[in-house]
């Protein structure tokens, strides 16, 4: 057993420095791709082409790398151990609780709604369940890597703070609102069943964990890879050819109505943050205020309309626009701070 793990350690050592090779030169090879193909940056479709051929594999690979470690973290925290955990909590510690451990979570806003429902069945208070659901989208450990690797920790780090404080609040007042009525009312059935405390499970080898790891990898990314292409190559298209002063003028700091818009527009689209982080770079590269395009994203994220129609067959439309106002006025807050200290 020894040999065997120290195999797959081995082979895992290797696969790290691979990346690393390739990660730390992928400037070189996008550069000698225009070379190859006789384009230049000085050209709008070279630079466009130069973007995309610099992007796609970055994303990837860091979505690879982390993806692959979350899957192996979550071989230690299953959804029904963080059901325990939140189970019994009381409002605001539970809140805060729910809100961190939506960051090691890999969901997006829709299939994070089958987790809600069994918090919920689980007997964990519905305030506390809704900043899991705030949070697991917005502020999972693929957003937060993608931001690290795009703008340096101290985006990455206050967008983490923002982003929870937008689930603690939010979780607090829907709480605070007392507004377990407006559960659909299989929901609420459901709710008041009750359900059993799931046994620990076996002990896994390290062979097991890496390969639980490289399925999360062939799960995760071999879904969202063409999102990952086709938000590169969307991001290409603007890195290209709008001109700097057009996206200044609607998605500047002086715009002060740019945050709640871009919210707006934000919502009827539905894409994780791997697909629209590079469209969000693609902003920021030609003028836009980093608060107008973060504010933008985290509606994409969490407010999406396909995220809206699932919570249908759960909440009732009253709860659903609570939810959705509070958590746009958080975004909206966000932005703005955003904007004022960036």
């Amino acid at each position: 057993m020894l040999l065997k793990n120290l195999k797959w350690l081995s082979g895992l050592t290797g696969a790290s420095l691979l990346f690393l090779l390739l990660y730390y030169n992928l400037e070189q090879c996008a550069t000698l791709l225009l070379q190859v193909f006789g384009f230049s940056r000085a050209d709008r479709f070279g630079e466009a082409l130069y973007f995309f051929a610099y992007e796609v594999p970055k994303v990837l690979l860091l979505l690879t790398v982390v993806v692959f470690v979350m899957g192996v973290v979550h071989t230690f925290i299953s959804a029904e151990r963080t059901r325990e955990m939140l189970s019994g909590r009381r409002i605001g510690a539970g809140n805060v609780m729910a809100a961190t451990l939506g960051i090691v979570t890999p969901f997006c806003s829709c299939s994070a709604v089958p987790l809600f429902i069994g918090f919920l069945q689980a007997g964990v208070p519905l305030g506390v369940t809704f900043s899991f659901l705030i949070s697991a989208p917005m502020i999972n450990e693929v957003a937060l890597a993608l931001l690290f690797g795009m703008f340096g920790w101290k985006v990455a780090l206050l967008y983490t703070v923002m982003g929870l404080a937008v689930a603690i609040a939010a979780g607090l007042v829907i709480g605070k609102l007392n507004m377990e009525n407006y559960l659909e009312e299989w929901v609420q059935t459901l709710q008041k069943s009750g359900v059993s405390s799931a046994g620990e499970g076996d002990v896994m080898s390290v062979q097991q964990r890496i390969q639980e790891g490289a399925h999360h990898v062939r799960d995760i990314v071999g879904k969202v890879w063409l999102y990952i292409v086709i938000g590169v190559g969307l991001g290409a298209g603007i890195h290209g050819y709008v001109p700097e002063n057009f996206m200044a003028s609607l998605m500047g700091k002086s715009v002060w109505w740019s945050v709640p818009v871009a919210v707006l527009i934000g919502v009827p689209m539905y894409s994780n943050a791997a697909g629209i982080l590079p469209v969000v770079e693609a902003l920021l590269g030609k003028g836009a205020a980093i608060g107008t395009v973060m504010a933008f994203m985290m509606s994409v994220i969490a407010l999406s309309a396909p995220e809206m129609i699932i919570l249908r067959k759960v909440l009732k439309p009253q709860l659903i626009g609570v939810f959705a106002g509070i958590v746009a006025l958080g975004i909206m807050l966000v932005g703005f701070v955003f904007n004022l200290v960036l």
